[in-house]
Parts: C-alpha cells; structure tokens; sequence
C-alpha cells in the first residue's frame, strides 16, 4: 500500500510574521507545520503496523525553501519525498491548491505499484487555517473524505475513524482509497534521532513543476485576488487599575464595557 502524506512549509510561530512589498507574506524562515506532524505519525504507525507492505511519501507544494519540509519529514520517517514547486503557485489559495495538489498526487501514485493508496493530511495549515484542502483533495480525486480524525485504523483495506463533528464524537468508516486528515490529538509525533537524521539523506526527493503535471499556469489561476496587505496596529497599552478600595467596582465597569460580562 502507498500512503501519501501532505506536508507543507510554513513561517515559523516563533517569530514575527512580516509582510514584503508584494503584499505577500515573507516565508524565508520556515519550518515544517506542527500539524502536519501528525498525519505523518499515523502514516509511520500503520507502516510499522504492516512492516514491509507500507511505502510512505512525503508531498509537498511550494517554493525552493519548502524542500526543507520534505527533509524535516524524510527524517522522522518518510521512505520518499516529492515537491512540487511553480512561480505560477506563488499566493495560491485553497481552489488552486486542491487542483494542483491532486495531479501531484496522481503523479506520485504513479511512481508505485500499488493500487490501493491513501492520503494523509493535518487538520489545517498554520498559515492558512482553512481546513478546507483536504475535503477538496477528496473531491477531485473522486474518494472519500474523513476529516478531524482523532484516530486512525486500518483494516484489511478498511479505514475506521474516530472523528469530531461539533460536540459529538463519531466513528466512521471507508473503504481505500480515502483522504483522511487527522488531527492534533491523534497522536505524539516522534522526533528524529541522530540515526535518522543521516539515514534520511540517503533517501530520494523528486521535484517537478507544473508543465511535468500536464498542467498550464491558466489551470491553475487563483479565484482569490489580493488587493491590499498591511501589517496589524500595535498593540494599545492597557488599562491599569490601581486598588484604591473601588478596584473590583472598576474592574466590572471595564468587563461590562467590553462586553465580557
């Protein structure tokens, strides 16, 4: 079987976002997104599970630098990498992701054998935060699509999931293929050690564009345009209440004025 695990490269949280002079956010310091650890971890888990049987891939869309989220997953993991990188993908959004992270899927199914595949996605991205990609994937593909996965199953060719919808806990099922994107609560990512830190450098990485795709940079025009970009206001220094025997009467005024009461 061959799971395909969507990982993506993102600003790094630990430091101040910025936006440069083409209304773009500055990505020169990434990292591989936290969330996307966990698909990651499942996709190992079942591999583990099935020893042999299981080829895990790590996919992902985005510039020159985001090859460092392929390494980052090479080294916990991942037996093969693969990255798609197009100036014509700069400042995609969600409609031109799915497309073009659905040929690249079909383009790394390709390199396999197998029949029966399985993607594995986090829950959202850092930077996007639409949680929208994955259902989309599933569309295009034509499979289904499992999403906010707290757990993960596989057998005999069967996907059991424990999932959240709202306040309630389901369990659902699907046959492969299937898209699945897990969650932040499915499981502990592993980190690499030293060994596999240097075994992953042994490891391939393919990177291919859009043209190797079949695809025009018309078929995968953004939907959304950007027109304006500025960074946030700073922050308003607050309002210091000095307890001179009415602090907790000013306190309530406050909380009513704000509307947290």
């Amino acid at each position: 079987m061959h799971i395909i695990t969507l990982v993506k490269w993102v600003p790094d949280a630990q430091l101040e976002r910025q936006i440069g002079e083409d209304r773009r956010l500055i990505r020169s310091e990434g990292i591989l997104g936290e969330l996307d650890e966990h698909p990651l971890e499942a996709a190992l888990q079942i591999k583990e599970q099935y020893d042999t049987e299981v080829r895990v891939s790590a996919l992902t869309m985005g510039p020159p630098g985001a090859s460092a989220a392929v390494k980052k997953a090479l080294q916990i993991g991942a037996d093969d990498g693969f990255h798609l990188t197009d100036e014509a993908l700069q400042a995609a959004d969600i409609w031109t992701t799915s497309v073009a992270l659905t040929a690249a899927i079909n383009f790394v199914r390709s390199t396999a054998s197998d029949s029966d595949f399985l993607v594995l996605t986090g829950m959202a991205s850092e930077d996007g935060e639409t949680a929208a990609v994955p259902a989309q994937v599933a569309a295009r593909l034509g499979i289904p699509a499992l999403t906010q996965a707290t757990d993960v199953v596989l057998k005999d060719g069967q996907l059991d999931v424990d999932r959240i919808s709202g306040r309630r806990f389901q369990k659902v099922s699907a046959p492969l293929p299937a898209v699945v994107a897990v969650t932040d609560q499915a499981n502990e990512p592993r980190y690499p050690n030293f060994r596999a830190i240097m075994k992953a450098k042994k490891k391939p990485t393919t990177t291919f564009s859009l043209a190797e795709l079949g695809l025009t940079h018309y078929a995968v025009e953004s939907k959304v345009s950007l027109l304006a970009a500025e960074p946030r206001p700073e922050r308003e220094a607050g309002e210091i209440i000095h307890d001179d025997g009415a602090a907790g009467q000013k306190t309530v005024e406050f909380l009513s004025k704000e509307g947290l009461l």
